[in-house]
């Protein structure tokens, strides 16, 4: 892959505190990209960005460390709020934080299945709070990390909360699923990525073995680039665009899957 200067661009990755998320926020600063590195608490976004300093050789002046713990949908609004406060230009978004779900059901405090909060709603509601700061300048983005297991997904519309029938395959397979979707919404031009099988924490959900993260969080970084042509509501899987699960691009799943999105955030959007 060429290497591109990204030295004028500002970038938000969610989940960058190890992972694909980790290497993504590396090879965006190695590119000149000022990045802010969100993590689930303080401590862990500052040890993120210290690492990142000391192990990688990456100028401090270039991260920023946020913190919010997704499954609280109100640590993601004060979030949203502080970031556009420090930069009401971002460039880039990139909505990669996310949970394998656990064995058991398991809702958050706000009431949703933790995996669907997690792996979608945060990212729905940080992604429309953020939404001013994206398309304040030209060429900003969205970019959704999510899987190929989308395709064996079903939003389950008169259960999402999956409360009657739970596995944890199933609920996260739905995650990413709505993920895939929402990255059709037309309020900002966003793109989906399967970044590939990659060794991280969810590698026990594909039960093989995984390329670094190193090697997909190149598959997010590309679509970074404004010189990479988007097309709303592409889907990648890894550096190929192709096709994603038929559900990801109806309209009215589009529209159901918004409407589902605005009654589950609440009062934090």
């Amino acid at each position: 892959m060429s290497v591109f200067d990204l030295s004028s661009r500002t970038v938000l990755v969610t989940g960058a505190t190890s992972g694909i998320g980790y290497e993504t926020a590396r090879q965006l600063a190695d590119r000149g990209a000022t990045v802010l590195v969100h993590g689930r608490t303080a401590e862990d976004a500052q040890a993120a960005t210290d690492a990142l300093v000391a192990n990688e050789g990456i100028d401090a002046a270039q991260l920023c460390a946020f913190s919010a713990d997704f499954t609280q949908l109100e640590e993601v609004e004060k979030m949203a709020r502080r970031v556009i406060a420090a930069h009401p230009r971002l460039d880039v978004l990139v909505n990669n934080a996310a949970i394998a779900a656990p064995e058991r059901h398991t809702l958050t405090a706000d009431g949703n299945e933790i995996a669907l909060q997690v792996n979608f709603l945060a990212h729905y509601l940080l992604t429309c709070l953020l939404e001013p700061a994206l398309t304040s300048g030209a060429g900003g983005r969205v970019v959704n990390v999510s899987s190929s297991l989308h395709r064996t997904a079903s939003i389950q519309w008169n259960d999402p909360q999956r409360a009657r029938r739970y596995s944890r395959l199933a609920a996260y397979a739905q995650s990413q699923l709505a993920l895939t979707v929402f990255a059709a919404d037309p309020r900002v031009t966003a793109v989906s990525v399967h970044p590939g099988v990659c060794e991280t924490g969810l590698l026990s959900l594909y039960g093989v073995e995984g390329d670094p993260a190193a090697a997909g969080a190149a598959h997010v970084v590309r679509l970074c680039d404004p010189a990479t042509e988007l097309v709303n509501g592409a889907y990648y899987d890894r550096d190929q665009h192709v096709d994603p699960a038929p559900a990801a691009t109806e309209d009215r799943t589009i529209k159901r899957l918004t409407k589902l999105a605005d009654q589950l955030v609440g009062q934090h959007a």
